[in-house]
């Protein structure tokens, strides 16, 4: 596959995206993971990526493709590979997450647009709003501390 100019972009912006995403499956030990993928319990998988993805994201906005591969060897660390899915509002992005020991990578193999504009960038940017747009947004704590119970 030919790899286009704006791929490097969107890969930022989809590594970006699902940064605390990853936070949240780094606290499954790789073993598990490993099992997982060599026993085909790619459902288990998929639950471990919704469950990461539903305190960041609207629901379904994240979440598993066609499964992934655990790459373990005597002399090599171990390597978790996990094909996403992003799905804001308008786009999917089809990538890969590698997760090893210190470092992550997101691989994005393909994107494609609802109604795509001709000019790349312009779908780029369209890319990171709807990402954005498919955030859960945050708010601040309410201080209870002043109510009294009425119950």
């Amino acid at each position: 596959m030919i790899r286009q100019s704006h791929a490097s972009s969107r890969e930022v912006i989809v590594a970006n995206a699902i940064r605390d995403i990853v936070a949240e499956l780094r606290m499954v030990e790789v073993a598990d993971y490993i099992a997982f993928i060599r026993l085909e319990h790619f459902a288990c998988v998929s639950d471990l990526v919704d469950s990461a993805a539903e305190l960041y994201f609207m629901p379904r906005t994240v979440r598993l493709g066609n499964g992934g591969q655990a790459r373990v060897g005597w002399s090599e660390v171990p390597s978790i590979e996990l094909d996403l899915e992003l799905r804001p509002r308008g786009a999917t992005v089809y990538f890969t997450l590698t997760l090893r020991a210190d470092e992550a990578s997101v691989e994005v193999n393909y994107v494609a647009f609802d109604a795509p504009d001709p000019d790349p960038e312009k779908n780029t940017a369209f890319l990171m709003s709807a990402i954005e747009d498919a955030r859960i947004k945050r708010t601040q704590p309410t201080n209870l501390s002043g109510l009294s119970s009425a119950y």
